[in-house]
Protein backbone atom coordinates (compact mmCIF):
# COMPACT_ATOMS: atom_id res chain seq x y z
CA UNK A 1 0.00 0.00 0.00
CA UNK A 2 3.12 2.28 0.59
CA UNK A 3 4.07 1.73 -2.84
CA UNK A 4 1.38 2.68 -4.47
CA UNK A 5 1.06 6.38 -2.75
CA UNK A 6 4.90 6.72 -3.26
CA UNK A 7 4.17 5.95 -7.06
CA UNK A 8 1.32 8.89 -6.95
CA UNK A 9 3.87 10.86 -5.52
CA UNK A 10 6.65 10.24 -7.98
CA UNK A 11 3.90 11.41 -10.88
CA UNK A 12 2.83 14.47 -9.26
CA UNK A 13 6.15 15.69 -8.69
CA UNK A 14 7.15 14.61 -12.07
CA UNK A 15 4.04 16.62 -13.78
CA UNK A 16 4.24 19.72 -11.64
CA UNK A 17 8.03 19.61 -13.28
CA UNK A 18 6.92 19.54 -16.93
CA UNK A 19 4.20 22.16 -16.32
CA UNK A 20 1.06 19.87 -15.80
CA UNK A 21 0.26 21.67 -12.78
CA UNK A 22 -3.12 21.84 -13.30
CA UNK A 23 -6.03 20.24 -11.23
CA UNK A 24 -8.53 18.16 -12.73
CA UNK A 25 -11.27 21.07 -11.83
CA UNK A 26 -9.53 23.39 -14.07
CA UNK A 27 -8.38 25.91 -11.67
CA UNK A 28 -4.67 27.49 -11.65
CA UNK A 29 -2.04 25.75 -8.98
CA UNK A 30 0.66 26.88 -6.91
CA UNK A 31 4.06 25.00 -7.44
CA UNK A 32 6.31 25.79 -4.25
CA UNK A 33 10.19 26.95 -5.74
CA UNK A 34 8.98 28.33 -8.90
CA UNK A 35 10.40 31.34 -10.11
CA UNK A 36 7.84 34.17 -11.22
CA UNK A 37 8.81 34.22 -14.06
CA UNK A 38 7.72 30.78 -14.44
CA UNK A 39 4.74 31.21 -12.65
CA UNK A 40 3.67 34.03 -14.52
CA UNK A 41 4.20 32.24 -17.97
CA UNK A 42 2.02 29.41 -16.42
CA UNK A 43 -0.53 31.54 -15.55
CA UNK A 44 -0.54 33.05 -18.56
CA UNK A 45 -1.00 29.32 -20.76
CA UNK A 46 -3.79 28.05 -18.44
CA UNK A 47 -5.72 31.24 -18.84
CA UNK A 48 -4.84 31.02 -22.78
CA UNK A 49 -6.12 27.61 -22.66
CA UNK A 50 -9.33 28.41 -20.34
CA UNK A 51 -10.21 31.14 -22.52
CA UNK A 52 -9.85 29.08 -25.96
CA UNK A 53 -11.68 25.67 -24.44
CA UNK A 54 -14.72 28.45 -23.07
CA UNK A 55 -14.55 29.68 -26.67
CA UNK A 56 -14.68 26.44 -28.44
CA UNK A 57 -18.15 25.88 -25.91
CA UNK A 58 -19.81 28.68 -26.32
CA UNK A 59 -19.12 27.89 -30.33
CA UNK A 60 -20.41 24.85 -29.51
CA UNK A 61 -23.21 25.35 -28.11
CA UNK A 62 -24.18 28.09 -30.48
CA UNK A 63 -24.11 25.34 -32.88
CA UNK A 64 -26.06 23.31 -30.84
CA UNK A 65 -28.85 26.00 -30.77
CA UNK A 66 -28.70 26.86 -34.46
CA UNK A 67 -29.31 22.80 -35.44
CA UNK A 68 -32.40 22.68 -33.13
CA UNK A 69 -33.76 25.82 -34.63
CA UNK A 70 -33.47 24.45 -38.03
CA UNK A 71 -34.50 21.29 -37.15
CA UNK A 72 -37.75 22.95 -35.71
CA UNK A 73 -38.34 25.11 -38.89
CA UNK A 74 -37.54 21.85 -40.84
CA UNK A 75 -40.76 20.04 -39.04
CA UNK A 76 -43.02 23.00 -39.58
CA UNK A 77 -42.13 23.37 -42.99
CA UNK A 78 -42.63 19.40 -43.64
CA UNK A 79 -46.03 19.55 -42.12
CA UNK A 80 -47.04 22.04 -44.92
CA UNK A 81 -45.24 21.05 -48.07
CA UNK A 82 -45.63 17.19 -47.43
CA UNK A 83 -49.81 17.63 -48.61
CA UNK A 84 -48.27 19.70 -51.55
CA UNK A 85 -45.93 17.15 -52.49
CA UNK A 86 -47.78 14.63 -52.25
CA UNK A 87 -51.02 16.37 -54.00
CA UNK A 88 -48.49 16.63 -56.84
CA UNK A 89 -46.95 12.92 -56.82
CA UNK A 90 -50.56 11.55 -56.26
CA UNK A 91 -51.57 9.79 -59.17
CA UNK A 92 -48.38 9.92 -60.64
CA UNK A 93 -47.02 7.10 -58.73
CA UNK A 94 -44.36 4.76 -61.02
CA UNK A 95 -45.00 7.77 -63.95
CA UNK A 96 -41.91 9.05 -64.53
CA UNK A 97 -43.07 10.83 -67.34
CA UNK A 98 -46.26 12.20 -65.48
CA UNK A 99 -43.47 13.42 -63.01
CA UNK A 100 -41.68 15.00 -65.56
CA UNK A 101 -44.03 16.65 -67.49
CA UNK A 102 -45.72 18.48 -64.26
CA UNK A 103 -42.15 19.20 -62.21
CA UNK A 104 -43.25 23.04 -62.62
CA UNK A 105 -45.68 22.96 -60.80
CA UNK A 106 -44.12 21.36 -57.18
CA UNK A 107 -40.56 23.38 -57.58
CA UNK A 108 -39.89 27.12 -57.12
CA UNK A 109 -39.55 29.88 -59.54
CA UNK A 110 -35.66 30.43 -58.88
CA UNK A 111 -34.93 26.44 -59.77
CA UNK A 112 -33.76 26.94 -63.52
CA UNK A 113 -36.02 24.28 -64.19
CA UNK A 114 -38.10 24.40 -67.97
CA UNK A 115 -41.00 22.56 -68.12
CA UNK A 116 -41.13 19.90 -70.42
CA UNK A 117 -44.30 18.62 -72.11
CA UNK A 118 -45.45 15.42 -72.22
CA UNK A 119 -45.25 15.07 -75.05
CA UNK A 120 -41.52 15.83 -75.39
CA UNK A 121 -41.41 12.69 -73.31
CA UNK A 122 -42.67 10.05 -75.94
CA UNK A 123 -39.11 8.76 -76.73
CA UNK A 124 -36.87 6.60 -73.40
CA UNK A 125 -34.01 8.38 -74.51
CA UNK A 126 -35.70 12.09 -74.16
CA UNK A 127 -37.20 10.67 -70.61
CA UNK A 128 -33.24 10.13 -69.23
CA UNK A 129 -32.49 13.73 -70.63
CA UNK A 130 -35.34 14.99 -68.66
CA UNK A 131 -34.58 13.08 -66.13
CA UNK A 132 -30.72 14.13 -65.63
CA UNK A 133 -31.67 17.79 -66.12
CA UNK A 134 -34.53 17.34 -63.69
CA UNK A 135 -32.12 15.79 -61.40
CA UNK A 136 -29.52 19.16 -62.19
CA UNK A 137 -31.73 21.39 -60.98
CA UNK A 138 -32.87 19.84 -57.78
CA UNK A 139 -30.05 17.43 -56.60
CA UNK A 140 -30.06 18.30 -52.51
CA UNK A 141 -26.27 19.07 -52.83
CA UNK A 142 -26.66 21.14 -56.08
CA UNK A 143 -29.54 22.92 -54.30
CA UNK A 144 -27.18 23.83 -51.09
CA UNK A 145 -24.37 24.98 -52.76
CA UNK A 146 -26.84 27.31 -54.88
CA UNK A 147 -27.82 28.77 -51.11
CA UNK A 148 -31.05 28.27 -50.91
CA UNK A 149 -33.57 28.28 -48.26
CA UNK A 150 -34.36 25.30 -45.62
CA UNK A 151 -38.13 25.68 -47.52
CA UNK A 152 -36.48 24.91 -51.27
CA UNK A 153 -33.97 22.19 -49.49
CA UNK A 154 -36.81 20.49 -48.48
CA UNK A 155 -38.55 20.66 -51.74
CA UNK A 156 -35.73 19.20 -53.49
CA UNK A 157 -34.76 16.38 -51.33
CA UNK A 158 -38.20 15.35 -51.27
CA UNK A 159 -38.85 15.86 -55.19
CA UNK A 160 -35.11 13.91 -56.08
CA UNK A 161 -36.51 10.86 -54.13
CA UNK A 162 -39.43 10.53 -56.01
CA UNK A 163 -37.77 11.39 -59.04
CA UNK A 164 -35.21 9.08 -58.62
CA UNK A 165 -37.34 5.73 -56.81
CA UNK A 166 -39.66 6.32 -59.87
CA UNK A 167 -35.98 6.54 -62.14
CA UNK A 168 -35.12 3.22 -61.20
CA UNK A 169 -38.56 1.69 -61.42
CA UNK A 170 -38.63 3.34 -64.94
CA UNK A 171 -34.67 2.51 -65.84
CA UNK A 172 -35.16 -1.42 -66.01
CA UNK A 173 -38.28 -1.64 -68.35
CA UNK A 174 -37.75 0.35 -71.03
CA UNK A 175 -34.22 1.39 -71.47
CA UNK A 176 -33.47 -1.96 -72.37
Amino acid sequence: MKKASSTANIVDDLSSIFGAAASPSGEFQEVEGETEERRRARLERHQRTQERAAKALAEKNQRDLQVQREQAERHRIAETLDVEIKRWAAGKEGNLRALLSTLQYVLWPECGWQPVSLTDLITAAAVKKAYRKATLCIHPDKVQQKGANLQQKYISEKVFDLLKETWNKFNPEELF
